[in-house]
């Protein structure tokens, strides 16, 4: 049993469980997020990882960018229930956002990546979202302009133009993208007038009902553990209800479809609940539109519970005040290539 099944099969456990949760579990978010020793945050790899996550031309056909399925203007996705990427193909799993990714220990909803940087090469050398053969074909276009050849000189040094500098770039990006002082963070540093009586309420049937026990930590996605140890929990737990029929839930496998181990068949990464309310539609198929839905199949799937139209009414309040202050995200002049451009057609 390897690190990640030990702790999937701990978080089952954990998970199934309601119970009393002291004051003291409550965390707001942080204003920054980690960063690796190896990574460390500049204003101009910042810069770099900006222009590069808004880039389409990095996409078979140079109309996929990162910022096309996790769209920073929005919630971090893009509201659909499966992402279009080249060609007009349609993924299998909802894009999950961007906004405090950075405090998940796993990427995708799989945790197959063990850190922001691994998981900013998936997306370009999978068939369906951007649709590169090879990570060095699309850094290869990377190099051939200018403006990008002066960007990585200046953060990296010479030489510098790999795959891993430029995931380490949108990497270091992606650890801006906190949204930090929401009404909960603001309620939780003293401000008793911050979070409504409804509110209120939510929150504490949000602990007493056992939601806490796997939405912990900063971010409501879990505690934070290292990098690579994704903190997963079984989904649906309770498969005898309408819902998990209604909503398809049993046709994905989760992690089993990366281990191909039958422990992890139906294991998710526990997804933030930060901006929750901003990020229609739910759960990793997309398949429920509404966050009160979203709440009373949770209640059901995950607890058991059959909640009262006004307890799933106080949770969807409490939920609301998770959703906290976006910093502004200029959008970048891109370089250009002057008099020349790239052959999108052989999508290669």
């Amino acid at each position: 049993m390897n690190n990640v099944q030990k702790l999937s099969f701990f978080l089952l456990a954990a998970c199934s469980l309601a119970v009393p949760v002291a004051q003291a579990q409550w965390q707001p978010l942080p204003d920054k997020a980690p960063e690796p020793a190896d990574n460390p945050t500049t204003p101009e790899k910042v810069e770099l990882g900006r222009m590069l996550y808004m880039d389409p031309r990095f996409s078979a056909t140079g109309t996929v960018s990162c910022n096309s399925c996790h769209n920073v203007m929005l919630g971090g996705e893009d509201n659909r229930p499966f992402s279009m990427g080249v060609h007009g193909q349609m993924g299998g799993r909802s894009a999950p956002t961007v906004w405090n990714s950075a405090f998940y220990s796993g990427q995708f909803w799989d945790g197959r990546a063990a850190s922001l940087e691994a998981q900013a090469k998936g997306p370009v050398v999978n068939a369906v979202e951007m649709g590169m053969k090879e990570l060095d074909v699309a850094m290869n276009r990377v190099r051939q302009i200018e403006g990008y050849q002066t960007a990585f000189a200046e953060v990296f040094g010479p030489d510098a133009m790999t795959v891993d500098n430029a995931a380490k770039a949108v990497a270091a990006y992606e650890r801006t993208l906190i949204t930090p002082n929401g009404p909960f963070d603001r309620f939780l540093k003293g401000d008793t007038n911050a979070l409504s009586e409804a509110q209120q309420r939510g929150m504490d049937l949000f602990a007493s009902a056992g939601c806490i026990a796997c939405h912990s930590g900063p971010a409501f996605s879990g505690p934070m553990l290292p990098d690579g140890m994704a903190f997963l929990n079984k989904f649906p737990t309770f498969s005898d209800n309408p819902y998990v029929e209604k909503y398809d839930f049993l046709k994905d496998l989760g992690r089993f479809e990366v281990t191909k181990n039958d422990s992890d068949k139906h294991l998710f990464k526990v997804p933030t609940l930060r901006n929750i309310a901003l990020t229609a539609p739910y759960f990793h198929n997309g398949a429920v539109p509404t966050l009160d839905e979203a709440v009373k199949v949770m209640a059901k799937t995950q607890l058991n519970r059959d909640l009262t139209a006004s307890e799933a009414s106080d949770l969807v309040a409490f939920l609301n005040a998770l959703t906290g202050e976006f910093p502004d995200q200029p959008m970048p002049r891109l370089p250009a290539t002057p008099g020349k451009t790239f052959d999108f057609s052989s999508a290669k």
